[in-house]
């Protein structure tokens, strides 16, 4: 067994305290002799912390005691079930200026991303606390004489989790609350980039919660070694993951050989849809918001401003005004920034690639498309064509493509020319109209005069196509979470012809 590290307390829960460390079976273990993982601040390249990269036996480690933990959890009463997560959400909200210094520190989160995700979280916590009551059975009726039929769901036994840097605490808990409110064990790997709070955070919340030991077990390291490892694992009953299509392929195909469940929500490329009659006061803010939050760096935000030819050149222009208008720096030095740094060079680098592609093939700059260090400016491009690099890929930053259309159909057939389904919008001044657009756009989730960065938990959450199976939130997780089992009991004698 690795070293243990002593146990931390909750008033630890802070940017500067001890995380290098792994949390399993209840121990906060410090894995000595493994390789370190630098955990960087990436306004300015400083190393904030290390953390261990799990191995693979201690991958296996975790498992083991998820699920020795999960069988005892299952039989707990479900208000006691419902009263840990329940507790963490009061955590959330006493540690507030501590969990913002962490997300603006470590992933770079400005106060408006900050606002959504740790002000989502909070609420999402209360919300999934009352999954261990929603997650119920029933009767029906037979056509066997005398015979009752019952319907109960059970935990599915232990849940992996694979959570992305870009949104972690949010999307780390949205699957590891409603696996522990419905009576599962869980096993988390977090990003790399962003290891304290999309798991060890989480960790020292549920532990002050008063979670059981192995319940929750926080395992950081490599996607190829630990995440491989989890996906992989035969004790490994659904995997939650959340990133790129490219890599949940992987994971979907490690999951499915043990016949475990993937619940995979993967990349984007969403669709903005300006129709000519459509506010552009309203499309234009929208807009701003659905492209620009979190520099971009979410898969629900707008890739792609599909807008009509006849308002195209006003709409790109007064989009390009507000995109010069956003503050650019360091969100823990400033709270008036909105557009914060990306999380790696890697990221940055290839999002750079895209402009200069699509620059080169004909797009124009119409203000950003420069960087400085890993802060990118809010870039607006006009002359785009739906084949070049900014629009067909997951550009994943604060990077907007304005493609042009000339009619609903043809904005349709745009919208849909993409292997991704996850969000979209569509602004119209005549409602009914917008739907009819919206209806024929291939996505798991539609804003009619919004935009697609929406999120709320008793809404199914997920996308069609290569963006992914399955729906988070509400009775969909509560669906992947748990199984069906019917049990039939003949109260009467029953016939049988022979």
């Amino acid at each position: 067994m690795s070293d243990a590290a002593p146990t931390v307390e909750g008033s630890e829960i802070a940017l500067d305290a001890d995380w290098n460390a792994a949390y399993i079976d209840g121990e906060w273990r410090r894995l000595e002799g493994r390789e370190r993982i630098d955990v960087t601040n990436p306004s300015t390249g400083e190393v904030i912390t290390q953390v261990p990269a799990a191995s693979r036996d201690d991958v296996d480690e975790a498992f083991a005691a998820a699920k020795e933990a999960q069988v005892e959890w299952e039989n707990t009463p479900l208000e006691e079930r419902a009263s840990v997560v329940r507790t963490v959400a009061k955590l959330l909200e006493e540690y507030e200026d501590e969990v913002r210094e962490i997300l603006a520190a470590e992933g770079g989160s400005a106060k408006s991303k900050q606002d959504i995700e740790w002000g989502g979280s909070v609420s999402f916590g209360y919300d999934a606390a009352q999954y261990a009551y929603r997650a119920d059975g029933r009767h029906a009726q037979s056509q066997i004489p005398g015979k009752e039929n019952i319907v109960e769901r059970k935990p599915v036994g232990v849940v992996g989790v694979i959570s992305p840097w870009n949104v972690p605490l949010k999307l780390s808990f949205r699957a590891v609350a409603p696996a522990i409110a419905t009576g599962n064990s869980v096993v988390l790997k977090p990003a790399e980039d962003t290891s304290i709070s999309g798991g060890l955070l989480l960790a020292r919340l549920f532990e002050e919660a008063g979670l059981p030991d192995g319940v929750l077990n926080v395992v950081p390291g490599e996607g190829a070694t630990a995440g491989d490892q989890a996906a992989s694992h035969p004790d490994c009953d659904v995997m939650a993951f959340t990133g790129s299509t490219r890599a949940g392929r992987i994971v979907g195909k490690n999951v499915v050989d043990h016949f475990g469940f993937p619940a995979l929500e993967l990349g984007g490329n969403n669709p903005h849809v300006v129709l000519e009659d459509a506010d552009l006061d309203a499309a234009v803010e929208a807009g701003t918001f659905g492209s620009f939050w979190n520099q971009g760096q979410v898969c629900i935000s707008i890739n792609r401003h599909i807008v009509h030819e006849s308002v195209y050149d006003e709409y790109a222009e007064r989009l390009a005004e507000r995109a010069a208008e956003l503050k650019v720096g360091n969100p823990v030095d400033d709270d008036d920034v909105v557009v914060g740094p990306i999380i790696n060079e890697s990221q940055r680098d290839q999002m750079m690639e895209y402009v200069e592609e699509t620059v080169e093939a004909g797009g124009e700059v119409l203000t950003g498309g420069e960087a400085d260090g890993l802060f990118v400016e809010p870039t607006v491009i006009t002359n785009v064509t739906n084949d070049m690099a900014a629009a067909c890929n997951e550009h994943f930053g604060p990077i907007v493509p304005v493609i042009p259309f000339s009619d609903d159909e043809e904005a349709v057939e745009i919208a849909n020319d993409t292997e991704y389904g996850l969000a979209g919008s569509v602004h119209s001044g005549d409602l009914g109209r917008a739907r009819d657009v919206s209806d024929q756009i291939d996505v798991g989730m539609m804003h009619v005069n919004d935009q697609p960065v929406n999120v709320e938990p008793h809404m199914p959450f997920g996308g069609m196509k290569e963006s992914g199976i399955g729906r988070y939130n509400g009775e969909y997780i509560i669906d992947e979470f748990t199984e069906v089992k019917w049990t039939s009991v003949q109260r009467e004698d029953r016939g049988y012809p022979f």
